[in-house]
Order: C-alpha cells, then sequence, then structure tokens
C-alpha cells in the first residue's frame, strides 16, 4: 500500500520512523512519501519537505510566518493528490494537520492520526472536527481516551512511543570518554529543536554553569544548528554539544534541564531527574494562559496527575530558579522526590510496542487484509 506521511517536528520525526519500520513489518509492499525528516528518510520513501521548514511555535510566531505556513500547507495538499496514497497518516502537529485531514477527507482519503492532538488543553470543541474529518485516531496519553469517550469518540490507546524507541536504544560504552567527561558528572541541557526555544532557553540554562564547578554542562545539539550557532547564541567560546545521541547524553546524565515538549518525557524515562524550562513571547504566553486549561506543561506532570517536576515557565525561567531547582535535584530529598514521581509514571504509560499496534491498526482502517 503507499502509506503519505506528515510530521513537522523533531518528535514527530522520531515517531514516524518507528512507525514506519512498524508498518514494513506489517506490509511487505510499503511504499512512503511524507514531510518529515533524516530518521524518517532513512527507513526509505522520498522526504518531500524537512520539519526544519514548517516547525514555528507561539501564537506571534505562527502569525509572523503565515505566509510560509500555508506555502507548505498547499504544497503538501497538492502532493498528496497526485500521489494518491492508500492511508494519510498524521502525527501530532495539529494546526498544520487537521487542516490536511479536512482536506484528504473531502477527496475520500482514509485519514488516521496518529498522536493526538492536545484538544485537551484548549478549545475542547476541536474534537468535534476531529471526528468528521478522522477515521482512526492513536493516543499516546493513557488519559485521552476518557478524554475523547466523553465527547462521544472512540480511540485507541496504543502506549507511547517514546518506550519503542528508548527500548531500541544500545548505549556506547565510550561515550563519556569521547566527549571529554568520562572523570565528572554531566548535566544535560535540551534546550528544543526550535530557533526560538534554543535562543530564549540556552543563555539562561548555561547562565549559572560556573556555580557548578563539579559538573559539565552538554548541550544536546538539533542537526538543523551548527556548534557556531549555538556559541554564538550562548556568547561562549566553546560548548560540548553532541548531535544525535540525546540518548547516550541522557544515559550519562546525573540531572537534566529541559526545554517542555517530548524531551521531558524521554528524560523521565531515563531516570534523570530534570528541571522543564519554557519562555516563549510575551504576547504568545499572554494568550496562552487565557486559553489553556491545565494545571501542567510538562508531559511528565500531565500523565502523572501531579508535580514530579519543577516547571519555571516565562519570568520564572531565570538563571536564579534554575539554579535553585537544579540545586535540589542534584542530590538528597529533592532528587529522590523525582525518581520515586518516575516510578509511578512508568507504571501509568505501560509496556513498549506502541508503533507496532499502532501500525497494526493502521493496516487494518486502510482495509489490508
Amino acid at each position: 500500500m503507499k502509506y503519505y506521511l506528515v510530521a513537522g517536528e523533531a518528535s514527530g520525526d522520531l515517531h514516524g520512523a518507528n512507525l514506519m519500520q512498524a508498518l514494513k513489518t506489517k506490509d511487505a509492499h510499503a511504499q512512503f512519501r511524507f514531510f518529515g525528516g533524516e530518521k524518517m528518510e532513512a527507513q526509505g520513501g522520498l522526504l518531500v519537505k524537512h520539519y526544519r521548514d514548517m516547525a514555528f511555535m507561539g501564537f506571534i510566531e505562527v502569525l509572523f510566518n503565515l505566509r510560509s505556513i500555508l506555502k507548505n500547507m498547499a504544497a503538501c495538499k497538492a502532493d498528496i493528490l497526485a500521489y494518491q496514497p492508500d492511508v494519510l497518516v498524521l502525527i501530532d502537529f495539529p494546526g498544520f494537520n487537521l487542516k490536511i485531514a479536512e482536506f484528504a477527507k473531502k477527496q475520500g482519503i482514509r485519514v488516521c492520526y496518529y498522536i493526538s492532538p492536545k484538544v485537551w488543553a484548549w478549545n475542547q470543541k476541536r474534537v468535534l472536527k476531529i471526528k468528521k474529518v478522522v477515521d482512526q485516531m492513536f493516543c499516546i496519553l493513557p488519559f485521552e481516551v476518557d478524554f475523547y469517550k466523553s465527547w462521544g469518540m472512540d480511540v485507541t490507546y496504543v502506549g507511547n512511543p517514546l518506550l519503542d524507541a528508548i527500548a531500541d536504544f544500545n548505549s556506547r560504552p565510550d561515550f563519556a570518554a569521547t566527549l571529554g567527561v568520562q572523570d565528572a558528572q554531566v548535566v544535560a541541557l535540551l534546550p528544543g529543536s526550535r530557533k526560538q526555544e534554543i535562543e530564549r532557553l540556552l543563555p539562561d540554562m548555561l547562565a549559572m554553569a560556573d556555580r557548578f564547578p563539579a559538573y559539565k554542562f552538554v548541550v544536546a545539539g538539533a542537526p538543523n544548528f551548527d556548534q557556531s550557532y549555538y556559541e554564538k547564541v550562548a556568547d561562549r567560546r566553546s560548548l560540548n554539544i553532541v548531535y544525535n545521541q540525546t540518548y547516550d547524553l541522557l544515559n550519562i546524565a546525573q540531572a537534566a534541564i529541559v526545554a517542555s515538549g517530548t524531551a521531558t518525557l524521554e528524560t523521565a524515562i531515563f531516570r534523570v531527574p530534570q528541571v522543564v524550562v519554557y519562555k516563549g513571547s510575551a504576547i504568545s504566553v499572554a494568550i496562552a494562559r487565557r486559553l489553556v486549561k491545565i494545571r501542567f506543561i510538562s508531559l511528565v506532570n500531565l500523565i502523572a496527575g501531579k508535580a514530579v517536576v519543577p516547571e519555571l515557565i516565562q519570568e520564572d525561567c531565570n538563571a536564579a530558579r534554575i539554579t535553585e531547582e537544579l540545586s535540589r535535584i542534584l542530590e538528597g530529598i529533592g532528587r529522590e522526590a523525582q525518581l520515586s514521581g518516575y516510578n509511578e509514571l512508568s507504571k501509568k504509560l505501560g509496556k513498549p510496542g506502541a508503533s507496532e499496534r499502532a501500525a497494526a491498526g493502521i493496516v487494518e482502517e486502510s482495509g489490508m487484509r
């Protein structure tokens, strides 16, 4: 069968790649065309558009880049129409993908959505639209099943695909030595993959590094930005940066400072105590605070249903507060409290196998027996 996938962020590229791998085991004749990144490209098929040309965060940023977004959307629709896939698989990225779902449904193309839009966070009535334009929804957060059921929509919980990716990870025993940190304790810095995130968060992440002389701070870099860019943003002559080795970094880290997003859950699965940070434009955050109806922003706390990890948002995201929270989790009771919270989180997440379960559902939904 012919599959068209749309992922607009680094996390979507990771999950899309694992899903493609699973689809190939279910369908020996699977063909792929997609918006995504290098990880999906490594699974075969044709990469039409890279996510680095699509990832804009915040209300104001989206407004300023609206022309590019609309151009990408038009190109995606035209390419889907030309390719005529048996099924369209949309991965998260709701602002873009719900428009693509609506278009595909009108064209008579089957639509599967993998990793639900976070409609439970704000504008919950979007579920009514989702019911009309999505044939099958595959959720990765356990509480989403009850949320959709409350709106009269049946969805499938497949587990969390991060468990799959981490289960497949093979650590490098020489990794610390290659970084020159084999004799030190490491704090991982994960400032995100978008330009806006990195420029707002990395300076604060590093501003307090000198206050922890016993630790080495290592940045997990996004592949679309080179080392000179990070050093310019951080106003430093040199930084210890790794690319495409985030799991190796988390595997040796004593603690982490992490941009809110998928990486917070990855960090928790690796059982690394963390400080979650987020900083957006003043207008975007003001709008979000009016619209968003959730207590937490990190996936760790949302799934746990309580504050397991500290969240430093906007004005609280500064060197002084980061220093305070990092000190608490490097040792002592703060560290133990997070690790205990991770134990409860693990029980809620369940077992690996999300990619295989989603692939089986997509193949079944597409009518292949």
